[in-house]
């Protein structure tokens, strides 16, 4: 069953952010383990994450992979930033001396 994903609700989200989710980014458990992904394709908000963290551009993204926007792009950097923002501590480990 596809969902729309929903952004985390202890934040007010402006009106574009909220869009931009409604209109890109969705989760169903049957496309790719419903991971969020970007509507209409199975190019999960991680891929673009890692593909950003890489040091490709938007530009070499949106070459390798047609069917997305420069749009659904912003969309997935807006829904992490979110899902960061989530009353969650994430303990990192310092890297061994």
């Amino acid at each position: 069953m596809l969902q729309r994903v929903q952004p985390p609700e202890h934040r007010m989200l402006a009106k574009t952010d909220e869009q931009m989710y409604r209109q890109w980014i969705v989760s169903d458990p049957k496309v790719m383990m419903g991971k969020p992904v970007i509507a209409g394709t199975r190019i999960t908000v991680e891929l673009i994450l890692e593909k950003l963290a890489a040091g490709e551009t938007i530009d070499q993204i949106l070459e390798a992979h047609p069917r997305l926007t420069r749009e659904a792009i912003l969309a997935a950097l807006a829904f992490a930033r979110d899902a960061l923002r989530a009353d969650v501590v994430y303990p990192l480990t310092e890297p061994p001396a």
